[in-house]
């Protein structure tokens, strides 16, 4: 791979994406971020680095900023904000399929893909890793960084049984980054979650006919056989596959170290050993009338990916 090497995990939140990027960047020369684009609102919020330390506090981040812009301080956060506004969108995804719409959207897509150029390079030149891992899972993001030449994007797309992300988003779940408000995730409804579900995803399976690269794996598979599923990530990377790769991860359980991550649920502030287990609660907790309606608005994807369409069994 060439320029400035990208892993980029992709799809609906709630399918596992923190649990794959903290894996991910226990390999030799991978570097977890977490998810990258929550750097813009970091600046804002002082939250919690998954070090444990507030972003402004980190010696990490800290660094990373001096190294991709001279310093946060040299930001005008407020025009980053816009220019995200501009071209960071869902729906502006059939846009950012396409030719720039105007020379104006060509101009603002080209800054926002330099501010990521700038952040990545950043982080390599801090860590000295050669492959970062980004968990933004937004299809837009992922749209908009195809367009950086001299970015080398590769995407890991994340699926999981649209039931059991459903279920995960009707839960009251805290942001456990921000440390002196109690500030909680979103809930949806679980007919908003199985729509967000079949539309991000499908953005993903798009991508990958677009010519991005683009590997598919499923939730469910990596909790029951980690090292299976991982030696097929090495392989579609070109990397070797062997035991001395995957020396990190157990039957059942994976070892940890302290990361330097932004975004992701609260199990990125673990270390030490990871019990790997599939949540499916939503088999026993879910009631059967949301279990139907979100089998029904997601059936044709759920097919796609190998999963049962009749209620889940």
């Amino acid at each position: 791979m060439g320029g400035v090497e990208v892993l980029y995990i992709g799809g609906e939140g709630r399918s596992g994406s923190t649990v794959l990027a903290a894996l991910l960047g226990t390999w030799t020369g991978f570097v977890s971020v977490g998810e990258i684009r929550g750097v813009w609102r970091a600046l804002d919020t002082d939250e919690l680095c998954g070090c444990g330390e507030p972003f402004s506090r980190c010696p990490h981040w800290r660094a990373v900023g001096e190294a991709a812009f001279g310093g946060w301080d040299q930001l005008d956060v407020d025009h980053v904000l816009a220019v995200k506004a501009a071209v960071d969108r869902t729906r502006y995804v059939p846009r950012l399929a396409g030719p720039a719409a105007s020379a104006k959207h060509a101009r603002a897509l080209d800054e926002y893909c330099d501010l990521y150029r700038r952040l990545y390079r950043g982080v390599a030149a801090v860590t000295g890793d050669s492959v970062l891992v980004d968990a933004s899972k937004h299809a837009s993001l992922a749209y908009a960084l195809r367009r950086a030449a001299d970015l080398d994007l590769r995407v890991l797309h994340m699926v999981r049984d649209s039931r059991g992300v459903a279920h995960s988003w009707s839960k009251q779940v805290r942001r456990t980054e921000i440390a002196d408000d109690e500030v909680y995730m979103p809930r949806y409804s679980p007919a908003r979650a199985a729509v967000l579900w079949a539309a991000n995803n499908t953005l993903f399976d798009l991508l990958g006919r677009l010519g991005t690269p683009v590997f598919r794996l499923r939730y469910e598979d990596l909790l029951a056989a980690p090292s299976l599923v991982f030696g097929d990530v090495l392989r579609y990377l070109g990397l070797p596959a062997g035991e001395e790769a995957l020396r990190f991860l157990h039957s059942d359980s994976a070892e940890l170290g302290a990361s330097h991550t932004i975004g992701g649920n609260p199990m990125r502030f673990s270390t030490g050993r990871l019990t790997l287990r599939t949540d499916e609660a939503w088999r026993r907790e879910m009631p059967p009338v949301a279990r139907l309606q979100v089998s029904a608005l997601t059936a044709w994807p759920l097919a796609t990916y190998g999963y049962p369409v009749r209620d889940g069994k």
